[in-house]
């Protein structure tokens, strides 16, 4: 028999459990496509802290090492303010990227049609709209020594942060936005600050020897800030834009507020592929966040988190159909009318989260059994 295909889910703290739970209702769909899937369940985040006094348990840190992917919720709140720093509910999820070597990051910016409306930006500047940012993931300031803060004396502190980049990290995250590239329109857009960081001197330099490896794939630079600008301006001119884990952090969020909502946006993080079967490890999770101010509601949007199953399903996987399936369900379930409260609008029905799910769950039941 084959081998079953293996999950590994980490809910996390404030909504991830909701959201995690539509995920859940989808499984035994695939199951009965043949899809063969097995689960395991774990604790991250502030969750896992209470638990053990850790962001991530040795043994689920385990866990995640063995499985063929991570699906991951959110982590973080109020309630974990004052844990010290080394054991805040953001480190689990660092310690997952860097353990499972995930220095891939892809952040989709999709703007469903039925959702124009929900933009901030004018309908005509988002309708179609298809981004897909690659952010390197496992180097530069956030990760990159020194980190410090020194007292000075006489009331004064010292902060510093590092800014570190090899040639090998640039040239391996700009192959994978060139890869990607070619199965999309053929464009990359490189954003760093080469004009007053060494670190984007060097990024600028790797991207464009790489890129010559990719004469079917158009090459453009552009300065971060002006990136942002043009985001948010003319953001349907990018294809992929590939960039440093900082900038690629604030530049995916304001792409994702295109979108209408935070609540719809999925995410992969990749690793290297495995020299032998050639496998990635992979970690999926919506861009969201922990929502603390929702938990517990019933009310939160679970679509980042089912659509971060259908990248598991492409990337990890190659599910394509059964990925495409599910995209397809969800967008049939806007396009009735059925909306969470983030993305409501006038003449819909607003649902909660779990009827959310099962919308999309008997939507996609339809579409495989079709």
């Amino acid at each position: 028999m084959a081998a079953a295909r293996t999950l590994f889910l980490l809910p996390g703290d404030g909504i991830g459990p909701e959201a995690m739970r539509e995920v859940e209702k989808l499984i035994p769909i695939l199951n009965e496509r043949g899809g063969g899937f097995e689960t395991r369940s774990g604790l991250v985040g502030g969750a896992a802290v209470d638990a053990h006094g850790a962001a991530i348990s040795d043994e689920d840190m385990g866990h995640a090492l063995a499985a063929d992917a991570v699906l991951f919720g959110a982590v973080g709140g109020p309630k974990w303010d004052g844990v010290p720093y080394e054991v805040r509910p953001e480190a689990g999820l660092l310690r997952l990227r860097k353990e499972l070597q995930l220095f891939a990051n892809l952040r989709p910016a999709i703007c469903y049609p039925a959702l124009a409306d929900a933009s901030s930006l004018k309908r005509e500047l988002v309708d179609g709209l298809d981004i897909l940012i690659v952010r390197e993931l496992t180097g530069g300031v956030y990760f990159g020594e020194p980190k410090t803060i020194t007292d000075l004396g006489n009331g004064q502190k010292r902060a510093v942060d590092t800014q570190v980049y090899d040639t090998f990290e640039i040239e391996r995250i700009a192959r994978v936005a060139f890869e990607l590239a070619k199965t999309r329109k053929g464009r990359v857009t490189s954003m760093e600050k080469r004009n007053v960081m060494k670190s984007g001197v060097l990024w600028n330099e790797v991207v464009t020897r790489t890129g010559k490896d990719y004469p079917d794939v158009a090459l453009d630079h552009m300065l971060a800030d002006a990136g942002g600008m043009q985001l948010v301006r003319n953001p349907k001119q990018f294809d992929v834009i590939v960039t440093d884990n900082l900038f690629g952090d604030m530049l995916s969020d304001v792409a994702a507020m295109l979108t209408g909502s935070l609540g719809m946006l999925p995410s992969a993080s990749l690793g290297a592929p495995d020299e032998t079967t050639g496998k990635r490890r992979a970690m999926y999770e919506p861009v969201h966040g922990s929502a603390p101010d929702i938990a517990g509601k019933g009310v939160a949007n679970p679509i980042a988190m089912i659509a971060s199953l259908a990248m598991c399903l492409r990337y990890s996987f190659g599910m394509v159909t059964q990925a495409d399936a599910l995209e397809a369900a969800v967008a049939e379930v806007l396009d009735s009318g059925i909306r969470t409260p983030d993305i409501m609008a006038p003449g819909c029905r607003e649902v909660g989260t779990a009827e959310m799910g099962d919308a999309v769950a008997a939507a996609y039941r339809e579409r495989l059994a079709g």
